[in-house]
């Protein structure tokens, strides 16, 4: 169970002030190429949930993730979401992304399960989106700053996994007040935001 605390900044100037703010606090900057995948018969979806093929872009060192998350739950800025992952070679998912029917191929423990769990018997790409990611080391915890762009537009937000939800919600939310950053709590994954195919408003 992945547990997250997720805020929504509301534009761009919002998103560069705070990058600002957090400049000498920042470890890294992750660019990364997200693709959904179902089934066939979409027997992910209906069962609320999704397979995720991220690679990161990192030119030297190229990483990729297959992620099945599933039964989300976000409410009031805190969400939790049940996650298996693997990091196969990135070799996979440049095959898979021109055909993700070569996923029925691919040795993994957690394509089994969707296989297995789920009942798929072939796979198709939903399509997907780009992020940045800056991540800092923040008062204990590590906050990553997203950057997605879609296809009808960028969303930003603050995401920050932790075991406790609330204590840090209260930081973070005393930090953007104190320093003038304009917020809300996300009210939708980015998985939700690509199926609406629209920003949430």
């Amino acid at each position: 169970m992945e547990v997250e605390v997720k805020f929504r900044l509301p534009n761009k100037s919002s998103h560069q002030k705070l990058l600002s703010l957090l400049s000498q606090l920042h470890i890294t900057t992750l660019y990364q190429l997200n693709v959904f995948v179902d089934g066939s018969a979409y027997e992910l979806s209906s069962q609320r949930a999704v397979l995720l093929l991220r690679l990161y872009e990192q030119p030297r060192t190229p990483q990729c993730v297959i992620c099945l998350k599933a039964k989300p739950v976000l409410a009031d800025g805190v969400s939790h979401i049940e996650m298996e992952y693997e990091e196969p070679d990135p070799a996979i998912f440049k095959a898979c992304l021109d055909d993700p029917q070569k996923l029925m191929l691919v040795e993994s423990r957690v394509l089994r399960k969707v296989k297995e769990e789920f009942g798929v018997k072939r796979f198709v790409g939903l399509g997907g989106f780009r992020n940045v990611r800056n991540v800092y080391k923040w008062k204990g915890v590590k906050l990553e700053v997203d950057e997605a762009k879609y296809e009808f537009g960028e969303m930003y937000e603050v995401e920050c996994e932790t075991s406790e939800p609330e204590r840090v919600k209260k930081m973070i939310e005393q930090f953007f007040t104190e320093n003038g950053i304009e917020y809300s709590y996300s009210v939708m994954s980015k998985f939700a935001v690509f199926q609406a195919g629209k920003l949430p408003s």
